[in-house]
């Protein structure tokens, strides 16, 4: 009779005897190999890893001596063999799997050493199609869902990384293993199984011919809480390929987005040909931004765009940080502050605040795709890496803007992009003088924009307006122009723009459409 589930989970440790190993990355096998060795653990191999095993002058069987078919097809073909699958995959409780093992002279494995081709690192690497099919692993994979599968009797160990666990094991435990043990690394080696299909599937449908959404991300990281305390959180990601964490305490969730945010708005604004610019974000909109001759002038701008929304915010910089900068940043608290480098006197400043997070960012890319969950699923869309610039710029007026006022324009539009909408963005000489926000009327957006702007002392007399989507009505480019608002840029495209031009044209304001909504929820 069969046993139970509950019965499995009672077993016994089961010690390892005989061991299966067959690798591709071999730092840290020594001295596993070394220990099983003196356990007394017969090791079956193959190719470059049975080779290994000998160099450590260690006693090993080769998979063809005991299959005694030769490995194939130019190394494609080596352990796919019932005398491996039926060592491995036998239920030592069950009298007929184990009537067939004595029948067909077939071994015990009690433990599969098997990792997998680094397919990921070789397309990451650019390499041609063809050596990028042969980095996909066949019986790697098949190895180790077989042993993981089998874990009431057998051990999997997939990855170089839990090497120097499991040698702490079978040390501490001379060489016998838990089912508790081994029910964990098989959830390890169906993580490492499931991970490198994805990441397959990927490559073959890098075009999204097959409307599938697959994600697998093997680090993660256990933060303090989600959104709000009651909430649990995590991150999952690397963000060592995106920072170096310099100092401060661990990033929070809400801290995560926040920086988010703001990279995705300051890649807008990244190389030489970009003026210094500075950008202060809370709750993931930008509440001042600004571009000068110096980084310390757009940190001073960018503050007075709204100093108390400030308090509490994450910093960014396209240039590097200077002692100039820093002392006027250590006058406020803020979460965090990230730059391309810092010098060692602003970082020595900076620092002084034990909890306050310094990240020097690195180059990197970012994913071509937004996914969030929705519903019961999850959406997916481009990345809106659409920025208009000064050939998108339709005039849809008789005043035509300046050049000071175009590239104010410009600048506006970024913001507005990266702005939750419905929002306003109001702009003079590479200043953000003031946003309306995530309102649910844009009217709404840009009377908070102006009394915001108002409040903090800013003269809006020139400045210009962005929208993120089209006026319906003519009241917006009203009420702007009478706020001292002398330019317009906004995507057009409602059948009723020509409401808003014959405004426009009857109070010389000059107005640009760009043909490109940027909403962002």
């Amino acid at each position: 009779m069969p046993l139970s589930f509950q019965d499995i989970f009672m077993a016994q440790s089961i010690p390892i005897q005989s061991a299966l190993v067959s690798v591709f990355h071999k730092d840290g096998l020594a001295p596993i190999v070394e220990k099983l060795h003196q356990l007394g653990v017969t090791l079956y191999s193959t190719g470059g890893t049975e080779q290994f095993i000998k160099d450590q002058n260690i006693p090993v069987v080769a998979v063809e001596d005991l299959t005694d078919y030769p490995s194939i097809l130019g190394g494609r073909v080596k352990t796919l063999h019932p005398k491996i699958f039926g060592g491995i995959l036998n239920r030592q409780n069950n009298e007929s799997d184990q009537s067939q093992m004595n029948e067909f002279s077939i071994p015990q494995i009690d433990l599969v050493i098997v990792d997998l081709y680094p397919f990921e690192q070789t397309v990451a690497s650019g390499a041609d199609p063809q050596a990028i099919i042969e980095k996909i692993d066949i019986g790697g994979i098949s190895l180790i869902r077989a042993a993981a599968k089998n874990f009431a009797d057998t051990f999997c160990l997939s990855s170089v990384d839990d090497y120097a666990d499991f040698l702490t094991l079978i040390t501490e435990q001379n060489g016998s293993t838990t089912l508790a043990q081994r029910k964990h690394f098989a959830a390890k080696a169906f993580a490492c199984s499931s991970h490198y299909d994805t990441a397959i599937f990927n490559y073959f449908n890098e075009n999204n011919d097959l409307s599938a959404l697959k994600l697998s991300i093997n680090q993660g990281q256990v933060l303090r809480y989600g959104e709000n305390p009651h909430q649990k959180g995590e991150f999952f990601g690397a963000m060592d390929k995106m920072f170096d964490k310099m100092h401060g305490k661990q990033l929070s969730y809400n801290n995560l987005l926040d920086v988010d945010a703001a990279v995705q708005l300051m890649n807008e604004f990244q190389g030489e040909h970009h003026p210094p610019s500075f950008a202060i974000l809370k709750h993931n909109n930008a509440c001042g931004m600004a571009q000068a001759s110096s980084l310390s002038e757009a940190y001073a701008k960018a503050l007075a765009g709204d100093p108390v929304s400030a308090f509490g915010g994450v910093l960014i910089a396209n240039r590097s940080i200077e002692t100039e900068t820093a002392t006027a940043i250590h006058e406020l608290f803020c979460e965090v502050v990230i730059a391309p480098d810092f010098s060692e006197e602003a970082f020595d400043l900076l620092s002084q605040k034990k909890n306050r997070i310094l990240l020097k960012q690195k180059l990197f890319h970012t994913p071509d795709h937004n996914v969030r969950s929705c519903l019961n699923g999850f959406l997916r869309q481009e990345r809106d890496d659409k920025t208009d610039q000064a050939e998108d710029l339709k005039v849809v007026t008789d005043t035509k803007p300046s050049a000071n006022e175009i590239n104010d324009l410009l600048f506006a539009s970024v913001l507005c992009k990266h702005t939750k909408s419905n929002t306003i963005v109001l702009a003079k000489n590479g200043q953000l003088c003031a946003s309306g926000t995530g309102q649910t009327s844009r009217v709404d957006a840009l009377r908070q924009a102006i009394e915001k702007a108002n409040s903090f002392g800013f003269d809006l007399s020139g400045a210009v307006m962005a929208s993120d989507a089209f006026f319906p009505f003519p009241d917006c480019v009203e009420i702007a122009h009478k706020a001292g608002i002398t330019a317009v840029i906004q995507p057009g495209g409602s059948i009723k723009d020509q409401l808003s031009i014959d405004y426009c044209n009857g109070h010389n304001l000059s107005m640009v459409f760009t043909g490109t909504r940027h909403f962002k929820h």
